[in-house]
């Protein structure tokens, strides 16, 4: 039997000890491999010419050059799947931004302090970050780790015996999205009108990010952006993002729908989780809602899909071609609970006309 070939990972951080628990971390996944570790991007730089990565981890604050000037280079240059690993992603969210426009497939955010710690604990998020990079498609500007256990969303909501509700005819819009996902979210609420149907969204990213990128999208969109906080009220041309680090789960008292915001386990490996928020819309919205699946790594959401559509909810998902990484939507595919796929640029017209319309989108 041919072994598969290991991803092959170059570290870029200018903390020796961040260059060597990474190392240890990547190594001990049997599908990934640490090529080299480099001090900052100019001993990167001269570390490529020997051999080119698969996948980049990069720091953001270091000596000689900054890591968006170096992903920059890169992405003009030689396109490679860049992972930003920074602290800066917490304490400048428009860093983060900018190294997701420039290119950068995925954010983990570091703190400054107790660093080892949270990068052992942060173990998978970081392995599945590198995976699913290897996978992106870029544009110029197997068997998984063993984990006991890997959750559901019955660790935040126990599945309803029945899907019945106080009648409303309020139509919401619940969108899921992780790797690519900032950039096919922005294109998907562009295209929302003032009087587009209450929206909300989880998107896989850091703790500390989602404000900052929920007010870039309230700048950009017709329709108001808002990082959420428990019990904000869901309405007419408003968009609520789960904060990171935070589940967000869709309830209804009468006919008004709000969101509860809290902590818990990880679901499906992510805080927030799509699979938490597409359950909480089954039993709270059913056939009121219609459901969108984006670009993103694993399968996170096409259970809570699935729950979705025997609701009697509309399911939609975004088609491979479009996406960056097709992870997600294909394995909402798989279990059957996609109604339709669509390129990314159809979405919006398609859920508009769904909600105003109903029937077949």
């Amino acid at each position: 039997m041919i072994e598969k070939r290991k991803i092959r990972v170059l570290v870029v951080d200018d903390s020796a000890v961040v260059r060597q628990t990474m190392t240890e971390l990547l190594n001990s996944d049997p599908e990934i491999e640490v090529m080299g570790a480099a001090a900052d991007p100019i001993i990167a730089a001269q570390r490529m010419k020997e051999e080119i990565p698969d996948v980049i981890t990069l720091d953001i604050e270091m000596p000689r050059m900054d890591g968006i000037t170096f992903l920059s280079k890169i992405m003009s240059q030689h396109p490679i799947p860049v992972v930003i690993c920074s602290s800066l992603v917490e304490e400048n969210s428009g860093t983060a931004l900018k190294a997701l426009e420039c290119g950068a497939v995925d954010i983990i955010q570091k703190p400054r302090l107790g660093t080892r710690q949270f990068l052992e604990e942060s173990k998978i998020r970081i392995c599945d970050a590198v995976k699913a990079a290897v996978q992106a498609k870029l544009r110029r500007p197997s068997p998984r780790l063993l984990i006991e256990p890997k959750l559901t969303a019955d660790a935040m909501m126990p599945k309803p015996k029945t899907n019945a509700l106080i009648k409303t005819t309020e139509k919401v819009i619940v969108v899921g999205a992780s790797t690519g996902g900032t950039e096919a979210i922005r294109i998907f609420l562009e295209k929302m009108p003032m009087d587009a149907p209450g929206i909300v969204i989880v998107q896989h990213m850091p703790e500390n990010f989602t404000k900052s990128f929920a007010a870039r999208l309230d700048s950009l969109c017709q329709i108001s952006v808002k990082e959420a906080a428990n019990n904000d009220t869901v309405f007419t041309g408003r968009a609520l993002i789960a904060p990171g680090n935070y589940h967000m789960m869709l309830k209804r008292s009468g006919a008004r729908y709000y969101v509860e915001v809290k902590a818990g386990p990880l679901v499906s490996r992510h805080r927030p989780s799509v699979d938490v928020l597409f359950r909480s819309a089954a039993r709270y919205a059913g056939a009121n809602a219609v459901s969108v699946i984006m670009t993103g790594m694993g399968d996170d959401g096409a259970r809570g899909m699935l729950e979705m559509k025997e609701s009697g909810a509309y399911t939609i998902a975004q088609d491979e071609a479009s996406c960056v990484v097709y992870g997600m939507p294909q394995e909402a595919v798989k279990r059957g609970a996609v109604d339709k796929i669509y390129p990314l640029e159809m979405i919006a017209d398609k859920v508009l006309r769904q909600c105003r319309e109903g029937g077949s989108a």
